[in-house]
């Protein structure tokens, strides 16, 4: 069992308030917060270990560099990477994305096909727009079964039909809470040939993800999403597979040698991490790793669920009220409209009460216009919220919306 008050108080910014009210943060879909030891650890590298990574031969520049490849070691571990020089550090999972798409395209042409899905955030559907539409390849956007899951049947039919090449799916979606049957898509992709893309942004927190036993080619996922700062994220895989991206950024430590005619890259994952990289990002997302580990991610993800279940149970109380989608398994978010009240217009009310909650198209906006909507209201809770949060959360919406309907009369 969590002792929820105890992580609560590792949390500096749950003390605070907001507009006179005591802060209940419920959108951690968007960003966690940072755990003081995460913060800490940020302070102490700069405080006492500073120096840029695989350049200097001073001491500093040793500590610096060990303790980012510590991090990069732990990170690893996290995931159950098959090898630790397939870890790539990015700027976030819309960067790692972005750096697969660019670094695979070269396997693409007009014969290729690219599956994606209606339920993907922009950052797994735009990237492999312009790379299909550069390299004149085939894009495929599954749709959605009854309850608001991928259609697994439909990308069957995709393999069936011949010449799929990559499937970029995410994981759990930021709208629905669907959460991707991940297995069971790594296996239809390698009997049929493909490469499989996971986009793991809203799914690490909510599950233990092991990319070996999934059997994923590539996972992708952001820091400020899992307790740690903004700007760093990761691109991992099997070494196999991440040999096959060709680099996208040049420059740095990226390159063994250079000459005025031609450049020879560095191995895995130098060649991938051009330039100056977010070392101190990376040391903190290694830190926010044994911060999840010490706590318990299975523990986590029970804990999660309940609130999420709870809220459920109490939005449908609400009149007017739609949670959208039914999916099999959800996780991470519920989201919903009200009749008669816009979103923007509810979460601005409830602010006012210092609950934060996420209102517009969350940058999912073809899921959106395939459900028939433009916007939607999502509470996504954490380990740190607790059930009394939930329930007045839930009073407010119910408060807000009898105001709102009111108004409009």
């Amino acid at each position: 069992m969590l002792d929820v008050e105890k992580i609560r108080a590792d949390f500096p910014i749950l003390k605070s308030e907001t507009r006179g009210n005591p802060l209940v943060y419920l959108d951690n879909a968007a960003t966690t917060q940072v755990p003081q030891e995460v913060t800490d650890r940020i302070v102490s590298h700069y405080a006492h270990d500073n120096a840029n990574v695989h350049r200097g031969m001073h001491h500093l520049a040793h500590r610096s560099t060990e303790a980012l490849e510590t991090a990069r070691q732990t990170v690893a571990h996290f995931v159950n990477a098959p090898d630790v020089d397939g870890v790539v550090f990015t700027r976030g999972t819309t960067d790692s994305l972005n750096m697969v798409a660019q670094g695979l395209k070269h396997l693409l042409d007009h014969s290729n096909k690219v599956v994606t899905s209606v339920s993907e955030h922009h950052s797994n559907l735009l990237p492999w727009q312009q790379v299909c539409q550069e390299r004149g390849a085939e894009l495929c956007v599954l749709p959605l079964d009854d309850n608001g899951d991928v259609d697994i049947e439909a990308l069957e039919c995709e393999f069936a039909a011949g010449n799929v090449s990559i499937v970029a799916l995410t994981g759990c979606s930021n709208i629905t809470g669907s959460v991707l049957p991940a297995e069971t898509v790594a296996k239809a992709c390698h009997d049929h040939g493909a490469l499989f893309v996971l986009d793991g942004a809203q799914l690490m927190r909510h599950k233990r993800i092991d990319i070996q036993a999934i059997g994923c080619d590539y996972l992708a996922f952001s820091g400020h999403k899992m307790m740690a700062g903004t700007g760093v994220g990761v691109l991992v895989g099997p070494l196999a597979s991440m040999e096959l991206i060709t680099p996208r950024d040049f420059g740095g430590e990226m390159v063994v040698k250079a000459t005025e005619e031609r450049g020879i890259w560095e191995k895995l994952p130098l060649r991938l991490e051009a330039g100056t990289p977010n070392y101190v990002g990376a040391i903190a997302l290694g830190a926010a790793c044994d911060y999840l580990s010490k706590m318990g991610r299975d523990e986590i993800a029970r804990y999660e669920d309940e609130l999420l279940q709870q809220a459920e149970n109490r939005l449908q109380v609400v009149e007017g009220l739609r949670i959208i989608g039914a999916p099999k398994e959800r996780a991470g978010v519920v989201s919903f409209t009200i009749d008669g009240v816009h979103p923007l217009d509810l979460c601005c009310l409830l602010d006012t009460k210092g609950i934060a909650l996420r209102s517009g198209h969350n940058c999912a906006q073809p899921l959106l216009n395939y459900l028939g909507l433009e916007s939607v209201s999502r509470m996504s809770p954490a380990f740190y919220n607790t059930a009394d949060e939930i329930d007045f959360a839930t009073e407010q919406i119910n408060r807000a919306s009898v105001m709102l309907r009111a108004r409009s009369r």
